[in-house]
């Protein structure tokens, strides 16, 4: 007999399972984390951007700019029709510095910064550009950029690459970098080699890993190759939302195009992996590819609509069809032979929205924000100026005749990451000054009125701190060459053989490239580090540097002082620096060399340091 108590529980039950099933829509439950985003991020660029100051600067009407390319016309036009002046362009000191971090992620040596400083050619930044594109230290920056976009890591959360696993993929990314590979190649071969996972020579095929989803119905990893595929390449995080539910009354407010679309048509997307095969090899715990993965693609394979449980509400028949064949969102495409993801692979890398997304995310790494903001979040319906869309909606980027060209011009260069990176660092909009002088108002962000510095990643600011002190560490690696550059591991996790290492670089958020991504939010954390971490003090002591050990035997404390401010922010003192430093300097008696330490100190904790110019 049930009792009043047992209905009370049974209807307490029903309304809970009536609330789990209401909250799968992640939109529905936490609306604000998707509406807020691009705000969150002009936000942040803002607060940045503002406490750099003016700084004495005067700043620029936009006609009064060099125009060095059609990335110049946008930008400077756009900054003249609205009436807003621009920054001035960056001193050699404040290019120099930007320059070297955003391409190679160090600051330059003391004899690299005197050097240039001192050169009074006029193409000395072309040629420092041309030097640096081509340099050993731009492959492990891009390396780790592509990494973190590839996700590249030992242990993701729903299966375990390994190690030897991690190496292949990483060891491929590297091989491609150095060897000029287009982007769109990268593409196409992560999504669709076949090949052992630790092999390196097919080491892309650890990309099509990240879809595996054990103890699921198989849909669920085809649905999961798919989304990591659109996400990465396409930008288009939606369709995570599609492959549970139609876009519409649920993606209005954030997508034109995704509340459009419905969830048969992200299934059918889903269908072009119906036919990938990711197997373990039957061999002994003692073989080296014990754990490793052959990833293969087999003669047929259908997505069924067939499913009661998994990570997805179920799977049933549309129709009287039991099952879906692949058909590629937008254009009705279908595969052209029987390797189905090779022809989703080339749809792929044909399609508008590729070549938009990369120049988008690289020109977030050149210039601090997207032209379309989130990355990942992009709208099909709202990228093309020629077809704009309907009102209450607009053109979802900032610039979108400029993403248009910039866009056609990296297919042009046949998605060569060096020549479109040269493109951007030649512009005079990239070479504009961080510091604005006047009213700097959020809604100038959007405009790129000036420079928007950015923190440094915990990384780069351990190959800065190596860089300035000379002390190069030495880091095993498992299965890989020692190293003693952060920028050289091939996982934000490494290295795990140094604590004191990790430790230092941790509260800069380099994230895990799986449930934990890069950030750059701030935190008290990253200041404590800066000052009291004893990966940072062993290194700032003139028994230990060679740099400041140079530095101790200079007599002249003026010239000292050039150097210090040379090798730790790469730029000379201005005049109330200098004051302050060589009346500190005066009062070291016979304890030079500890005042010096103090000095450098300083440094290190200055905004310069810890923030591109």
């Amino acid at each position: 007999m049930i009792t009043i108590l047992g209905v009370a529980l049974l209807l307490t039950g029903w309304l809970a399972g009536s609330a789990a099933r209401a909250a799968d829509c992640s939109f529905r439950v936490n609306p604000d984390r998707f509406l807020g985003r691009e705000a969150q991020v002009r936000q942040r660029v803002f607060v940045t951007a503002k406490a750099f100051g003016a700084f004495g600067r005067t700043h620029r009407s936009a006609l009064a700019l060099s125009r060095r390319n059609f990335i110049d016309e946008e930008i400077f036009g756009k900054l003249e029709r609205l009436k807003v002046a621009s920054a001035p362009l960056t001193t050699d000191e404040e290019f120099l510095r930007r320059i070297y971090l955003d391409l190679t992620a160090r600051p330059p040596t003391l004899a690299e910064a005197r050097e240039f400083l001192a050169d009074t050619s006029a193409d000395k930044r072309d040629v420092l550009l041309d030097r640096l594109l081509y340099s050993p230290p731009f492959g492990d920056r891009w390396t780790m950029w592509l990494g973190d976009l590839l996700q590249n890591v030992t242990f993701p959360a729903n299966f375990d690459r390994q190690y030897d696993g991690r190496n292949a993929f990483y060891e491929w990314i590297v091989r491609a970098i150095a060897r000029e590979k287009s982007l769109r190649d990268i593409a196409y071969e992560a999504i669709a080699l076949t090949g052992n996972s630790y092999n390196a020579d097919a080491g892309g095929v650890n990309f099509s890993l990240n879809g595996l989803t054990p103890m699921g119905p198989i849909q669920d990893t085809y649905d999961n190759a798919m989304r990591s595929a659109v996400s990465t390449f396409l930008g288009l995080s939606h369709f995570d939302c599609l492959l549970c539910h139609s876009g519409r009354n649920r993606l209005d407010q954030v997508s034109l195009w995704g509340a459009q679309a419905t969830r048969i048509e992200a299934m059918k997307m889903a269908a072009f992996f119906t036919r990938i095969s990711m197997v373990k090899p039957r061999l002994a715990n003692t073989e080296f590819y014990y754990n490793s993965y052959d990833v293969t693609d087999r003669a047929a394979g259908n997505y069924d609509l067939n499913t009661n449980y998994g990570n997805r509400p179920n799977r049933e028949p549309i129709g009287g069809a039991r099952f879906l064949t692949p058909e590629y969102y937008g254009t009705l495409a279908t595969p052209s032979g029987d390797n189905w993801r090779a022809s989703f692979a080339g749809f792929l890398v044909d399609d508008p929205m590729f070549a938009r997304n990369l120049v988008n995310r690289l020109w977030k790494e050149m210039f601090g924000m997207a032209l379309a903001e989130p990355l990942d979040s992009l709208d099909p319906l709202r990228l093309d100026p020629a077809n704009p869309p309907p009102a209450p909606w607009t053109l979802q980027a900032s610039h979108p005749e400029l993403l248009e060209r910039l866009a056609q011009e990296f297919r042009n260069l046949n998605y060569n990451l060096r020549e479109f990176l040269r493109l951007l660092v030649q512009s005079s909009a990239y070479q504009l000054s961080s510091r604005y002088d006047g009213d700097w108002k959020i809604d100038y962000v959007p405009l790129f009125a000036r420079h928007y510095p950015r923190r440094l990643e915990g990384e780069e600011i351990h190959d800065s701190i190596t860089v300035a002190t000379g002390i190069i560490g030495n880091y095993t690696l498992r299965g890989l060459a020692n190293t003693g550059w952060a920028m050289q591991m091939p996982e934000p996790l490494e290295p795990r053989s140094n604590g004191a290492a990790v430790n230092f670089m941790r509260p800069f958020l380099r994230g895990n490239r799986d449930s934990q991504f890069r950030s750059q939010d701030g935190s008290i954390l990253q200041q404590l580090a800066l000052m009291n971490d004893t990966f940072l003090l062993s290194r700032i002591r003139a028994g230990s540097s060679p740099t400041l050990d140079a530095v101790s035997r200079i007599q002249d404390n003026d010239a000292a002082v050039d150097d210090l401010f040379l090798l730790f922010l790469s730029r000379r003192p201005n005049e109330r620096e200098r004051a302050i430093s060589l009346s500190f300097l005066a009062r070291a008696g016979n304890r030079r060399n500890d005042y010096l330490e103090d000095l450098a100190w300083v440094l290190l904790n200055k905004v310069d340091f810890l923030f591109t110019p």
